[in-house]
């Protein structure tokens, strides 16, 4: 479902799974910035096959929010898997990735697709630690220290240099977003990790910029449980880089 012009320039892809509450708001806002700016662009919510009436509460805004669509993913698969599929269903000639519960405000999306705009980087990435990043709210200890952690124990390994793999607002030239995705395997929280690790290998430029986020209390981190995720799945990654598993899944030229 969904109420799309038929050229864009900027795709927003808002993976979300049992997101009723949150979504809206989000929508809302991104609705009013983007319409507020001279470009063409969509905003693609893709529903990882959710149990509550987050579907619903898309289908009832795509009645008032132009260029909104809902991409449906059942079973649920994990938030790799949804960004995957968005950014593979997308249309724009940049492609972000913005979590639904709008942590990195969407008056940042400016400063985050500049390094592209200006042809300096394929990709740009959102982060919490680069020089130029602030918050009007205090992150809860044991998410910085899990974020930390994951970093120098996992990241460093795969994608040496990045300071925040894990910050869910990324950009990707439309070029970069077919190619790396289209190669993707990792459906759940370590799928930055892939993607950035592959645009590294396939020599994709990546600039690091340092954003204004907030902390929503009501994220769904567990430190313990989905650390362990990280690592198991970056280890999947090192044994796939390893094993050439990526290069037998080189997109074709289209």
């Amino acid at each position: 479902m969904s109420n799309l012009v038929p050229f864009v320039d900027l795709s927003v892809i808002v993976p979300a799974y049992n997101e009723e509450h949150r979504l809206l708001p989000t929508l809302e806002r991104l609705h009013a910035f983007l319409s507020a700016q001279p470009l063409r662009y969509e905003i693609l919510v893709v529903d990882d096959g959710s149990k509550d009436r987050t579907c619903e509460v898309v289908e009832t805004a795509i009645q008032t929010i132009p260029n909104l669509a809902l991409v449906r993913q059942s079973p649920n698969r994990g938030k790799g898997a949804a960004v995957r599929r968005g950014m593979l269903a997308a249309r724009g000639q940049i492609r972000v990735m913005c979590d639904a519960d709008c942590s990195m405000p969407p008056e940042q999306l400016p400063r985050l697709l500049a390094p592209i705009i200006a042809c300096k980087a394929e990709i740009a990435i959102g982060s919490r630690y680069a020089e130029g990043a602030k918050t009007d709210v205090k992150q809860p200890r044991y998410r910085v220290l899990w974020s930390r952690l994951a970093n120098k124990v996992i990241q460093r390994s795969l994608v040496p240099g990045v300071r925040d793999t894990q910050c869910g607002f990324k950009a990707f030239t439309a070029e970069s977003a077919r190619n790396l995705f289209s190669s993707a395997t990792i459906d759940g929280w370590a799928f930055d990790l892939e993607i950035l690790a592959l645009a590294r290998r396939r020599g994709f430029a990546i600039e690091e910029v340092g954003v204004e986020w907030k902390d929503d209390n009501r994220s769904r981190v567990n430190p313990l449980k989905d650390m362990w995720k990280v690592i198991r799945e970056a280890l999947i990654i090192r044994r796939n880089i390893k094993q050439g598993v990526y290069n037998k899944k080189l997109p074709t030229a289209a």
